[in-house]
């Protein structure tokens, strides 16, 4: 991708001088092979994660709200329980599973992760562990679903739906142009925390509406993600700054963009749900 994009500015080809010809040298980086070799489903072609993503936001913004306004929501109390151990339980298998390969097998150098190479003997269980985080981004996209279903529309924000279809997307983006592993894996393993107290939340709370009100460390959870936001953007930034490490730069600058985007949305977020409020109470009490 890097390369296209030298190649592109030595020709004197921009935006402004011959945007046809930009866009559609842009679009060549599609053309060249993916990072690693090995086909996988949903992620040996950009096509079913974008008919997947397309269906999601139609339902999810449209047609699901459409569909739920001539019915009853759906409480789905089974459903969700199932759905929340599951979750609990694939994170916490991938958690341990990358620990296991970070610090026991220890095929990285942590200061420098790198993509093993395709003749490692750990790089099966790179792959498969990337590849089933990968799923996992896309499993995550039935929140939403079922938050439609039960008609809980205030929960269904622009920040829920851009961090999910965002996570999706990029873990695909990096398999297929930066491939399995690397520096990214350490980052996940921050993800597969928060995920696992966060589903185990969701699944004490989905046990009864006493017990959801008495849980009073839901606003921690939210604490807990920006403080994953802060730690990826310093794994990454200083990844970045080992003058040594060959390292992917374009995928370090994503990671550091994207962890400070959340950051300020989270951060954001926090703020209107958790101490506005508590300052209009106190105003309310005052007067």
């Amino acid at each position: 991708m890097a390369d296209t994009i030298k190649q592109r500015y030595i020709s004197g080809t921009s935006l402004w001088t011959d945007p046809l010809k930009y866009g559609t040298e842009m679009f060549e980086v599609f053309d060249k092979p993916y990072a690693d070799p090995v086909p996988l489903p949903l992620v040996n072609s950009a096509w079913p994660l974008a008919t997947i993503i397309a269906l999601y936001l139609l339902f999810v913004l449209k047609l699901g709200g459409q569909l739920m306004a001539r019915h009853e929501a759906l409480q789905l109390r089974g459903v969700l329980k199932v759905y929340n151990i599951v979750q609990v339980l694939y994170n916490t298998v991938m958690l341990i599973w990358g620990i296991h390969l970070i610090f026991v097998a220890r095929p990285y150098n942590l200061s420098c992760m790198t993509v093993l190479p395709q003749d490692h003997p750990m790089k099966s269980t790179e792959r498969t562990l990337s590849y089933v985080y990968h799923l996992n981004k896309v499993l995550d996209l039935m929140d939403t679903v079922f938050f439609v279903l039960r008609k809980k529309q205030r929960q269904i924000t622009f920040l829920h739906v851009f961090h999910h279809v965002f996570m999706a997307v990029t873990t695909h983006m990096l398999i297929r142009f930066y491939g399995h592993g690397g520096h990214v894996y350490f980052i996940c393993m921050f993800n597969v925390l928060v995920h696992i107290v966060m589903y185990g939340y969701y699944y004490a709370s989905s046990q009864s509406r006493n017990l959801q009100e008495s849980l009073w460390w839901k606003k921690y959870l939210t604490l807990t993600q920006l403080v994953q936001f802060l730690l990826m953007f310093l794994h990454c930034a200083y990844t970045g700054l080992q003058p040594n490490c060959n390292a992917s730069r374009g995928v370090i600058y994503l990671i550091c963009t994207m962890s400070a985007f959340m950051f300020v949305m989270f951060t954001n977020f926090y703020i209107s749900t958790y101490i506005r409020p508590k300052k209009g109470r106190s105003k309310g009490k005052a007067q």
